[in-house]
């Protein structure tokens, strides 16, 4: 299971830190790690502090945007420390380890900067929130740190599955992944923009809560063709 796992390392400031989430990585039986724009890259001093794990940093992808991380995932887990104005699905590592497990799914856990964490619209793009539980008066965790709490949970959840059954799939058809959802989504604001049900010059956060309703469903594929396919009949109708 953990090879549906990717851990997705977004603009990262100090390559140390690339370094250290490989090795918290290698510890815990994960291998794939993506790149997001990282600021220095490759790095001496992440091969450094990987210490031993410099398969992983052989093998990283790296890409320019969040969305070409997470194209073909169906699950995206997104590190947050903080409130967000709109309300998300919110769970603790172990829980986020549970579903993984439970749902068998591509799934990416998303680290933001070192500094801010991850901008409102990177968030926009999980399916869900996953916070560590952190003491209030000191809850700032290092990167590196933050992918060994995610990566322990998803191992003892590997070890207590390990000769359980296999569970077979919840649906008939696999779970939409993130490209799709972003092109619905294009496609939905399109056809209210068209509608006037939407007005682009004040949005108020309608697409904002579209992508929450539909992340939150968990599409499958055929479900995602049904609806951009009411989508172009609304469309050849108002022509």
């Amino acid at each position: 299971m953990q090879n549906k796992v990717r851990i997705v390392l977004v603009n990262t400031s100090h390559p140390g830190n690339i370094g250290g989430a490989a090795r918290a990585m290698k510890n815990m039986g994960l291998a794939d790690l993506y790149l997001v724009a990282p600021k220095v890259y490759p790095s001496e001093e992440a091969v450094s502090r990987a210490s031993g794990a410099t398969d992983i940093l052989d093998q990283a992808v790296v890409v320019e945007t969040l969305e070409e991380a997470i194209a073909d995932c169906q699950l995206v887990i997104g590190t947050s420390a903080r409130e967000r104005h709109i309300p998300w699905p919110l769970v603790d590592p172990r829980q986020a380890a549970d579903m993984v497990y439970e749902e068998s799914l591509e799934t990416a856990f998303v680290f933001g900067r070192e500094d801010r964490g991850l901008t409102n619209e990177e968030l926009q793009r999980c399916h869900y929130h996953v916070h560590i539980p952190s003491v209030e008066t000191f809850s700032s965790l290092n990167l590196a740190a933050a992918v060994q709490v995610i990566a322990y949970e998803l191992r003892m959840k590997s070890l207590l599955m390990k000769d359980a059954p296999v569970v077979s799939p919840k649906w008939d058809v696999p779970a939409a992944t993130s490209e799709q959802m972003d092109h619905l989504l294009a496609h939905l604001e399109e056809v209210l923009t068209k509608t006037e049900f939407l007005d682009p010059k004040v949005p108020r956060k309608v697409m904002t809560r579209f992508r929450r309703l539909y992340q939150r469903a968990q599409l499958d594929q055929q479900e995602m063709g049904m609806l951009r396919g009411m989508l172009t009949s609304v469309e050849k109708q108002i022509k």
